[in-house]
């Protein structure tokens, strides 16, 4: 795995708007090489604050939408169309002003979907993960790295807790060695049931990029990035093959040591 690189911006405006021009670079990078670029997208208020920015940004008419599959981290096992769902705020934020292939966004199973229930008194969520997994490997080609696409960047938010995707510290999700997508019940943060990628599935992307920004962000990006465990600490975890990519602001970097990241970007 990759040794994690820091760039450290002014402000959380500064560093969406950064992330953006460097996804925008990235994706039209990939369609050039490869015709296609796979990207995952995070939730929460930094990955949309992103979807935000490239939405604003002129340079997004450089991407090729159409050659573009555009995966999730996670997701919150709510009915479709619910504004808690990180795909209903990446459309408002983003998705619906690009014109994407409808087949090649491939949102994560609701609640209300054929996975809804089990039959049997659970909620689904575990079902709902499997069929995730099976498309994830039906999309996987024989150069990549497992059962899943090798995504060219995969995005992931940073919890104060050090949590990325639905992965929180020392349950049984970001233990997992096996599955690449699993159903998670019991979650601190609401909603309790969710969807998520596992490690061995982040680490499977070419580029994994984290994001942080505000001072409740602080206390975790210091701990991911001074040796903690990823049970304890998953953000810890999360590195990508080629390169591992810490995108923050300098309030989230203020307990990091200075000796960890270069001056704060223009």
């Amino acid at each position: 795995m990759s040794t994690p690189q820091l760039v450290v911006h002014r402000d959380k405006e500064l560093m969406a708007q950064a992330a953006a021009a460097r996804l925008i670079t990235k994706i039209v990078d990939a369609q050039a090489a490869r015709g296609s670029a796979s990207i995952v997208l995070t939730g929460g208020r930094n990955g949309n604050g992103l979807l935000a920015a490239l939405a604003a940004a002129p340079a997004r008419d450089a991407i090729d939408w159409g050659r573009l599959d555009l995966w999730w981290g996670d997701e919150r096992f709510l009915p479709e169309g619910d504004p808690e769902r990180n795909v209903t705020q990446a459309r408002a934020a983003l998705l619906d002003s690009v014109p994407l292939d409808p087949k090649r966004v491939h949102a994560m199973p609701a609640s209300d979907g054929p996975y809804g229930g089990d039959g049997d008194g659970t909620d689904g969520a575990d079902t709902a993960a499997a069929a995730y997994a099976a498309e994830l490997a039906a999309a996987a080609g024989p150069e990549d790295h497992g059962p899943v696409p090798s995504f060219d960047v995969l995005m992931l938010g940073v919890g104060p807790d050090t949590h990325v995707a639905s992965l929180f510290p020392e349950l049984p999700a970001v233990r997992e060695k096996d599955r690449t997508v699993v159903g998670v019940h019991g979650a601190p943060k609401p909603p309790p049931t969710r969807i998520s990628l596992t490690l061995p599935a982040i680490r499977a992307a070419r580029e994994v990029w984290l994001l942080a920004a505000g001072e409740d962000k602080a206390g975790a990006a210091a701990m991911a990035l001074s040796g903690a465990g990823e049970i304890q600490a998953p953000a810890a975890g999360a590195r990508g093959r080629a390169r591992t990519l810490w995108l923050l602001d300098a309030a989230a970097a203020s307990q990091l040591p200075r000796a960890l990241y270069p001056p704060a970007s223009p």
